[in-house]
């Protein structure tokens, strides 16, 4: 595919998800009495992933220092 195309697809990707987002968060999106809020959805994954990314690197310190204290 071309650089430009590629660009451009991820860039009005990148605009309809943020649009999205905003707008379930900004209006009432319900179905079945479930809350579609997918902004809070997206929070809720990134403080996730913030929390497994800080234990990994924990993890990794550790078995370093074992390592280290080996030698």
């Amino acid at each position: 595919m071309n650089k430009w195309s590629e660009l451009i697809i991820g860039l009005i990707l990148l605009t309809a998800v943020i649009m999205i987002g905003w707008a379930s968060s900004a209006y009432s999106w319900t179905l079945l009495g479930k809350d579609f809020n997918l902004l809070h959805s997206a929070w809720v994954f990134l403080k996730g992933g913030i929390f497994w990314l800080a234990a990994m690197i924990a993890v990794l310190l550790i078995v370093l220092g074992i390592n280290d204290l080996k030698d």
